[in-house]
Formats: C-alpha cells, structure tokens, sequence
C-alpha cells in the first residue's frame, strides 16, 4: 500500500473523523435522554471543581435526574491536566466500571475522560502505551471504547471534536499527549448558555486557541508532503497535515474569530458573538482535529510546562499556570513571520481576514504583514507583551527549545523545517510583542 510509488515515501490519502455535534440553545436538557438511548447503566461525570457549582454542571444534573440516569460524579480534574491527574481520573475510571462517560468542561475536563475512558477500556495497557512518540510509545488504540458524551463550557479547545488528549508530563516538564481518531466523543453537546458564565479572560485565551487552531492548520504542511506513509491505514495519524475539507474548516473558523472575538471578550451580555465563538470552537476543531496544528503549539508546551510564579486573571486555580490559549498566541507574530516563505498567498489571505488591507501587499511580505495584524489584534485585547511579560527571560531559551523538540508530532507538520537555532530564535523574537 499504496501501489504506486510515492515520492520519497510521503503520503497520498487523508481521512476525516469528527464527532458528532449537537448545536442549540438550551440542548443540555437533553443528555439524559441520550444515555437512555444508550442504555446506560453507570455514568461517569466528569468536571473540575469549579465548574462543579456553576449551571452548565447543573443542567447536566438536572438532565440526569429528571431521566433517571445513574451516574457517579469526578470533579477532581485539574485545569491544565498532568500525568498524575491523568492517572487519579483514570483510576476512578477504572473501579467504576462504567459504560457511559459526561464530560462538562474545557479541554482539561474532556481531554481527562477521553484518558480515562482509554485506559479503563484497556485496564492491562501501561500508561505510556498510547501516550505519542518520541516520550510514550505511540501505539494504535484497537480496542473498543465506551460512548462519551462531551459538553464544552468554553470556546477554544474544540475537544469535542477531536481524537487528542493533551497534559503535562511533569518529569520531563513537558506537555505532550494521546492521540487517536478512536477517543474522539461520540456526540459534542454545543450549548451556546454554557459561555455565559464565563470570566473575560477565559474568554480571550480560549478564542487566542481557536485562532491558532484555524491559522496553523490553514498553513500546516500539505498531507500529501507529510512522510511517512502509513503502511496500514490504522497507522495513519490524526494530525494529517493540510487537506482541502479541513481548510473549509479552518478558514470559516477565522472568519467567525475576525468578527465575533473582541465582541465576546468586552461585553459578556453578547450572546450573539458568544454563541459563535462557541461553534468557531468546533469549526476550527474539525480542522485541526484533522490536519493538525504546528509551531505556535509545538512551542506552546514547554511554555505551559515550565510556568514560574504566573497566575492569569480570572482564574481561580491554587497553582502557577500559563492558559493554553494565551502560551499559544504569544509566539503566533514570530511563528508566521517564519513559516511564510512557504505558502505566502495562505498567510496573506489570513492577514486579510483578521483585518489587513492587502491591496498594495507584495507575496514576499507575507509573513510580516500577518505578524503585525497578529500584534495589533493582541495589543487591542490587553494580551501580556510577550514571554517576558509572564516570568520568561533569554536565560530560559535553552530549556523552552529542549522542551519544543519532543514535540515531533506537531512542529514536523510546520511547513518550513526548523533548527534548533530557528527554534531559539523564535523564542527570542516571542519575548516582546509591541
């Protein structure tokens, strides 16, 4: 496979797998009648502390209840999750014996109980068996897991969509993570109410995420350039490279950011823009989810790993962390400016999205004009002027480029190849933005 020769062994097919997806006002109320429908017995509920109290949690309950679906709750997930809580929520899993899983959170929630829905269906794997190569073993998941129902309270990770789980691997002070088309949710509950509870911050870090989403994997490296062919179509990773049904994705997604963002962020009674950014989360999560993202998250890892004393607005968490989002789009300006030389005519169009006048524009200024439409829409939403600004200095170079490196999975899908100089000095260029 395939018959005819490929070019230096690259790749000639791409395959699209997204979840399920539920869109409407109010379609929480609904979930309990989806695990009647499944004939569930034993529900895991899965969320974090906080969100424990607030109503997307307490549409779910009443759901559960008014249906009378048997469920035991977890609400131990940590925001940022890291191996060990991986490993707690895992653990749960596993005593539980469940057959259905409800997910209500971020990305930390939804990535935790795809893991644990993983490992309790696979009891004698060991947990470094499916976590991704270079750090864990990479294998493909053959066994059948439960049904997981995913109800995102934010607007950024598209986890309801995609086949990836992501946390930090605490030894190595690296985030790195688990993916297989085969933990992707059976069904995404998108419910526009759910953003109405969330702080202004959250706000801007989670749509910081959806537009690297759609701006990486727009400019990833085609599928049919990325290598190696898989030999059995199992192997074939989530993480693609560019394909032509994830650009639609990918493009529509930058569109919704460019228009309903800032909306979202500077007035909270806007539902109309937060209920967009809420589906932008899913559109950019079916891109990505299948052509993969690059440098802005290959980066984005050591960033979130090697976090100092920095704790974000808005947040309540008792621990140093950097959002996602925000670890993200810090290196965004740099990382366009560099990956440009190829594919200018995909950044140009993305600058013109986010606002650009490109009329008078040369193909070669790519790169720096959607680096300076990057800054300015930073700059006009309050972001921290760059790595600087949240307890980085040039001493931390070294350390945030060796924690880039494991990355492979991602930072090969960078359409311009990078050293470990080019990495360095993506860094440098990222430690102040205006």
């Amino acid at each position: 496979v395939p018959e005819r020769p490929t070019l230096g062994n690259t790749d000639y097919a791409f395959e699209m797998a997204i979840s399920n997806i539920r869109y409407g006002e109010g379609v929480t109320k609904e979930i309990g009648m989806d695990l009647q429908n499944l004939g569930a017995r034993r529900v895991c509920l899965m969320t974090d502390k906080n969100l424990s109290k607030l109503p997307p949690v307490n549409a779910v309950l009443d759901s559960l209840a008014k249906y009378g679906i048997n469920f035991q709750i977890y609400d131990n997930v940590r925001v940022e999750p890291t191996d060990q809580s991986f490993l707690d929520a895992i653990q749960f899993a596993k005593k539980g014996e469940f057959d259905a899983y409800v997910a209500v959170g971020g990305g930390s929630v939804m990535d935790t109980c795809k893991a644990a829905n993983l490992y309790a269906a696979s009891p004698s794997s060991e947990f470094l068996d499916y976590v991704n190569a270079p750090i864990g073993k990479g294998k493909p998941v053959t066994v059948p897991l439960k049904p997981l129902i995913a109800v995102p309270t934010t607007s950024g990770t598209g986890s309801e969509t995609t086949g990836v789980a992501i946390f930090d691997f605490k030894e190595l002070k690296v985030k790195t993570g688990i993916a297989s088309r085969a933990i992707k949710p059976t069904l995404g509950i998108i419910d526009p109410l759910h953003t109405l509870s969330m702080p202004e911050r959250i706000v801007a870090n989670s749509g910081f995420d959806v537009l690297c989403h759609a701006l990486e994997s727009y400019t990833a490296l085609p599928y049919n350039q990325r290598s190696p062919c898989p030999s059995n179509p199992i192997e074939r990773p989530a993480y693609q490279g560019s394909n032509p049904v994830s650009d639609v994705w990918a493009l529509h997604a930058l569109r919704i950011v460019a228009k309903y963002l800032k909306r979202a962020i500077r007035n909270p009674e806007d539902c109309e823009a937060r209920a967009n950014m809420h589906l932008a989360s899913a559109f950019a999560g079916i891109g990505f989810g299948n052509a993969g993202v690059h440098l802005c998250h290959g980066m984005s890892y050591p960033i979130s790993g090697l976090v100092k004393t920095y704790k974000p607005k808005d947040y309540n968490v008792d621990h140093s962390l950097v959002p996602h989002g925000l670890s993200v789009v810090l290196t965004s300006p740099a990382v366009f400016a560099f990956t440009a030389q190829i594919h200018p005519e995909r950044h140009l169009e993305a600058a013109e999205i986010l606002g650009a006048d490109i009329r008078t524009a040369r193909i070669k200024d790519a790169g720096l004009i959607l680096a300076d439409t990057l800054r300015k829409f930073l700059f006009d939403l309050n972001v921290d002027d760059g790595l600087a600004a949240i307890g980085y200095s040039k001493a931390d170079i070294p350390a945030l480029v060796k924690g880039t490196l494991p990355q492979e999975r991602v930072t090969k899908l960078s359409p311009r190849p990078q050293t470990e100089e080019d990495l360095s000095a993506l860094f440098e260029a990222s430690m102040k933005l205006y």
